[in-house]
This record gives C-alpha cells, structure tokens and sequence, in this order.
C-alpha cells in the first residue's frame, strides 16, 4: 500500500483510529483530550463512516462519570464502543473501569496523560493520572509519538477484541498530545484487517440480549469471590503474547517495528535508562549522542505497562549492564518507589539479575525534560554509588533530591532549522505556525515538528511557539534553547520578558514593529541591543499590524508574518512558498465567504514587500530600561516569586521559593498595581488595544448578552477541575440515567 505523511498531533493520530473501530463513542471534554472528541463529534456529524462503513453514535455526556457509565451500558449491549479523557475526568471513571476489566470486555480509553490537582491544579501533561489507574485491570499501552499514538491506538482496540480485556492507551499530555508531526496514517482496510469479522461477531454476542438471557453484575459473597476473581488470571497471562501479536500483524502491513519493550542503543550497554513515554524519544536522541562518542549507554521503552512485561524486558536488557535507572513521570508521596520503578526492580528480582537499579521523577506538570538532563541520569550511574529516588529538572535545595546539569550538552543537529515564534493568545500566531509546519512538512523532503507553550489562561496570555525542520528524522520532545529564527509577533514583549535568550550566535531576529526599518533601533531596550549586538543577530522588521489594517484583517497579523518567516528562511522557493499559504488561507477561511480569503491573499501579497532589513549599530544607543515584572515596593514574595514567573523565569526557582508544606497557599493581599497573574502583565498592552473596541461593541450586543447570559448554562460546560472547551454538539447531550 502506498502512504504518505500527513502533517497531524497526537490527539488527531489517536482520534483517527479510535473513531475508524468504534461503533460508539462516548465523550466528555477536558483538557488536553478536549480535541479527540471533537474530532470524532465533526466526523459523525460529517457523516464519515468507521472501518465497516456505519457512521459512529457520538454522544455527549455531562461528565465523565457519564460518559464511563454510557461506555459500560453501550459494550454490555455488545457495541464495539471507546472513549477519550485525562487527568481528573480518568479518576471519575475508575469505578465503571473496575467493572469494565472484571466482565472481561473489549474497550479502549485514549488518555493524553495529564497531572492530577494536588497542592494546585496543573492542566499540564505527567503520568499521575494513569498511575492512579493502574489497579483497575485495565491493560495499559504507551505510546511516545504521534506517529505511535495511531499505531498503538490501532494495536489497542485489535489486542483488546482477542484478548477480552480493556485497553488504556495513552500520550504524553501536551507534548505528545499537541506536538504536530509527520504520521503516516492508517486507512479503514488497516483497522478492518486486524480486528476480524469473527472477533467483532463474538464481541457482539456475548452482550446482553433477551434471546440470550443471562445475569450480569452480581454481588458475591466470601465463599467465591476470591475464587472468581482469580479465574480472570488466563486471560492476563496471554494478553502479553496477544498485543505481541497485534504489532507484530501491524509491522508486516506498515513496516513499523514495535515490541513490548525495546531497546535501543549499545549492544554492549554498561550504562541503562527504563522511560515510558515522550521521554523516552528524548533519551533516545542523547542515548544516540553519547554512543557516537564511545559511551557504552543504551535504553529500554517500555510499551506495555500492564500486564507488565516482565520477560519482555529481562530479555530486552544487555547481559553486560552493570547499572539501570527508572525515570518515572509521576510522584507517589511515601512510596518505597514510584510505579515503573517498583515493577523493574520486581523483575529484576524475579530474574535474578544482579545490577545496580536507581529510580528518579522527571517531567512533572510537563516540566521540561532533555537531552542535558538524560546524561545527568547516565552520569548518576557512573559514580561508585549512584544516589537513588532523585529528582532531575529541578533544583532541589529543600531535600537535596536533585541532579545537576550540564546546560552546554546538547544534541542539535546544526543543519535542523530551529524557529521559535512569540505571540499572545488569539493574535493568530499559533494558527499561523501551524499552517507553516504542515506546509514544509507535506510538500516538502524536510520533517518537520511543532510544539506550541501556552499559559494555562490561554487567550490574551503569552504564547511560544517552536517549530523544527531537517533532513532527518526528529525526536527532539523537548522545547528549542538554541534557536537559529527568532520572531517576536508584539513588539512590547521585547521590553518585558527575555525573548533573545534562545537565539543562538548569527541568528535570524524578525520583529512584527510599528516604527519602521529606520526608528525601530532607537526603540528598543538597551539590553536587546547589547543581546543583537554580541550575538550578532540579522535584524528584519515589519509592520504586520499596518498591512492587516490596509488589507481589512484588523489586527490578524499570522498570514502578514507567516509570509515573511518564507521570506527570510527560504525553507521553500517564495513563490511555491506564497501559493502554499494562500491554499492554507483557502482551506482555513473559505467557509467565511470569498471576500476574507480575498484579503489574507493581498495581506500576504504585500507582507513580503513591507519586510526590511535593519542596520545593526557597532554599539548600544538605547536608554531604555526593560520593564520590572513588578513596582520595586511589592512585597517580599512577589519580589522573590511572582516577579519571576511574570518573566518567564519560574524555572529557575528553587524548591525552597515555594511555600512551606507545598500547600500551594499564596499571600493573597497584593497592594494597588501588582499584576495577579503571569500573564496579566505580558497582555497589558494587548487588552488596551481591544477595550476601546470592546466598549464601542456594548451598545449594540449589551441587550444579546443579556438575553444568553439569562439562559441556563449548558451542560457539562468545563468546570475548573475540567478546563476544557464543551464539544460541538450540544443536541446529543445524552443524560447518564438514558443509560442505565
């Protein structure tokens, strides 16, 4: 079969094939998952069919509880049925999952991992919440990439129909869920292929019927409920054997190798890592770093969590290791160790294998996680006594738990085009970037990936986009700090935060500027000038915000900039470059009639014409101060914290900046002008610009918004546990009591 790559994340290479093997599809959003049910809500409303050319039930419950309730009624009916959801939204279906596992019942639940709101809540990607998950008998598969989430998704719902026991199949959070990448798609004949007609026959009659009567959910007593429970252990035991089997059908149909566990690396390895998930693709690319220069390195990925794997990896781990680590990215408070750790040591012991292992946290609440940071493990094990339960990514000045890093290691491949992009939420930065990967990415020989920061407040905050494209392969799971293209999309961030930090020696600067090639220079703080002039940056201005204007765009400046990033780089011929995004612009805004597509098309006509080089001065000319995150008189925590995070610098604070207890309590009483939020400060002069216009608007929509704002809410509208955006379809809202 002949395929080629399509430009798509995580949650959309999940989405795909879930959707393509369900026959019903309950859904509740929440962040980061919000986006496969949405897509799976389009498709069904779209009239797309799944893999045996039916169109799925796609009903919207209002929670998650529901929606695991609405699973349990559709799979006891015999329909072949799936479901997406992370963090909190996972805990609530756990009693349904206990259930789901104990009937012995083919179903797959997509997580994009996402941390679980303990001392505050974090909308960010970690493994706390399938962790919290991993009693309940569910099997449990890991994938690293977005090509893997559609791989393993499919291998999933085929080992989950022959092996009669539920899958939770899951992503990285944000970093896997939300990474754009090229994926090599799967089709319905794929899906089709490896879940066989008899397997959905069989599925669908062992449900209840009243031509097959049977008693299902009973209660049971002393006498033989051990008993029971310990009938199920065949099925367990085969399962590993079966997802085995599935991949390996997959490979023979795609080319695309996976085992339970594999190891890449030195065949002769000293030196082991043990990661699950987007980590692992970073240990991966430093693994191979280190190796080219001589180092006896290597690392296990451990797919199947549960049933853990415990021969797969005996026999997977080099005879020659003297020493292995365990990174897990979770945290278990008063555990002798947390998950992955404890089910490697257990199979090292059961193998009696005589080694060295350690276990450390990485990644939580999607903390950053590098190559610097792989060799730091791999540097832990190389000393006489390596120190167990570390922590790596942090500085721990609180218990000493932490690693230190080299911050000059790197593994960048110096021909990989590496673009960072700074933007505010809604100013069409994103959207913009987005379409310029999938451009390069598809029509184009470069891979390409992108990965875009966003504050927890989304719209109006700050937003960071980071865009890669090579002639090779990319693994690199982890944001750019060596950026070759810099582009800052609001220029007043230039004197609030730190944005020529990632750009590297010669680098590319490209400002979005209402002054001009002649006057932007005098404009900018004195210590971006001194920052232009020792890294000798090449600085282009335009200013997006006039040709938008002139154009009838307002203040959407993505199509101006997207031009002008073509432009500079010259990734693509400009002309191709140019007919490129105008089909973009086609395919993006053509439902809002010809004549806004009409007007991105001259905006992008003019953008590259406006694009100036300015002359760079010898020395620094400006006296203009950045602006302090916050007034010299705030008080002593805002000074030492908030000021820091309103930077951009919360990284670098130690553990002991945070409250005693890690309680998460905050002083709360801040005096007149010092900002709430991180992001408050970054989108000051953004909210100016728009409440002018906001105010113009109130006559005209005060009495529409009191009309909406008099009508109930809607339900399973997101609630702070949730902080996600409801699904598309507000008309099959489905009650949870239609399904009991």
């Amino acid at each position: 079969m002949s395929r080629s790559h399509i430009m798509m994340d995580g949650n959309e290479a999940a989405a795909r094939v879930a959707y393509l093997a369900s026959e019903v599809v309950a859904i509740y959003p929440i962040t980061p998952a919000s986006p496969m049910g949405e897509l799976a809500d389009q498709w069904a409303s779209d009239g797309r069919p799944n893999a045996w050319g039916a169109v799925p039930s796609v009903v919207e419950m209002q929670s998650e509880g529901g929606a695991a309730g609405a699973v349990h009624g559709a799979l006891a009916a015999g329909a072949m049925t799936t479901s997406f959801t992370a963090s909190q939204g996972l805990l609530l279906m756990i009693p349904n999952m206990y259930r789901i596992a104990g009937e012995l019942t083919p179903f797959v639940l997509h997580v994009a991992a996402r941390a679980l709101a303990t001392q505050a809540l974090s909308i960010f990607g970690d493994h706390s919440d399938v962790m919290a998950a991993r009693a309940t008998g569910f099997a449990m598969l890991c994938a690293n990439s977005p090509q893997e989430a559609m791989d393993l998704a499919l291998v999933s719902h085929a080992a989950s129909h022959e092996a009669r026991l539920p899958f939770l199949h899951f992503f990285d959070g944000f970093r896997t869920s939300h990474e754009i990448a090229p994926v090599e798609p799967l089709e319905a004949e794929d899906v089709a292929a490896l879940i066989p007609p008899e397997q959905r026959r069989a599925h669908r009659d062992r449900g209840l019927s009243p031509d097959r009567p049977a008693i299902r959910g009973t209660a049971q007593n002393p006498d033989v409920f051990f008993q029971a429970r310990e009938a199920a252990n065949p099925w367990y035991r085969a399962c590993p054997a079966i997802v085995q089997g599935a991949m390996d059908r997959l490979a023979a149909r795609t080319g695309r190798h996976y085992h339970l566990v594999d190891y890449v690396g030195a065949p002769d390895a000293e030196r082991v890592l043990v990661l699950m998930g987007s980590g692992a693709e970073v240990a991966h690319e430093a693994v191979e770093a280190l190796r080219l220069r001589g180092e006896r390195v290597g690392l296990l990925k451990v797919r199947l969590f549960r049933p853990f794997p415990t021969e797969a990896l005996l026999a997977a781990l080099p005879g020659t290791t003297r020493a292995l680590a365990v990174l897990d990215r979770t945290k278990e408070p008063g555990s002798a160790g947390e998950p992955l750790y404890q089910d490697v040591v257990t199979a090292l012991q059961e193998g009696r294998r005589s080694l060295t292992a350690i276990g450390g946290r990485y990644g939580l609440g999607s903390k950053e996680f590098t190559p610097a940071m792989v060799k730091a493990v791999l540097d832990e094990l190389d000393r006489p006594a390596p120190g167990n339960h570390f922590t790596v990514g942090i500085r721990d000045d609180l218990t000493h738990t932490s690693l230190a890093i080299d911050p000059g290691f790197s593994t960048e491949r110096p021909e990989t085009v590496r673009a960072v992009f700074f933007g505010l939420g809604a100013d069409g930065t994103v959207g913009g970037n987005k379409n310029s990967i999938k451009l390069i990415g598809e029509e184009t020989g470069l891979y390409a990936q992108g990965y875009f920061v966003y504050d927890s407040k989304k719209s109006g905050s700050v937003t960071v986009s980071h865009l890669r494209f090579g002639p090779h392969p990319i693994r690199s799971s982890y944001l750019i700090s060596r950026a070759n293209f810099v582009a800052c999309h609001q220029f007043h961030l230039l004197s609030r935060m730190d944005v020529l930090a990632v750009a590297e020696r010669e680098a590319t600067l490209l400002l979005n500027s209402p002054y001009g090639s002649r006057d932007t220079w005098d404009h900018l703080p004195a210590a971006v000038q001194r920052q232009i002039i020792e890294k000798q940056l090449r600085l282009y201005v335009v200013d997006a915000l006039a040709v938008a204007r002139e154009t009838g765009l307002g203040g959407r400046i993505n199509t101006v900039m997207q031009a002008c990033f073509f432009g500079l780089t010259k990734l693509i011929p400009i002309d191709e470059a140019l007919a490129g995004i105008k089909r973009g612009i086609a395919k993006s805004y053509g439902k809002r009639g010809e004549i806004v597509v009409e007007r991105n098309y001259a905006a992008v006509d003019r953008a590259v014409e406006r694009l100036k080089e300015v002359a760079v001065p010898a020395e620094v000319t400006s006296r203009i101060p950045m602006r302090p995150p916050v007034p010299p008189g705030a008080p002593e925590f805002v000074q030492l914290v908030s000021s820091r995070l309103i930077a951009g610098e919360g990284d670098q604070l130690p553990v002991s900046a945070l409250p005693a207890g890690s309680s998460g309590t905050l002083p709360r009483r801040f005096p007149p002008g010092i900002p709430r939020s991180a992001s408050s400060a970054a989108s000051a002069s953004w909210s100016a610009r728009t409440r002018s216009s906001a105010r113009r608007s109130t006559s005209r929509s005060g009495s529409r918004r009191r009309l909406r704002d008099s009508r109930a809410p809607r339900p399973g509208g997101g609630s702070s546990q949730n902080s996600g955006t409801p699904c598309r379809s507000p008309r099959r809202i489905v009650p949870a009591a239609a399904f009991a």
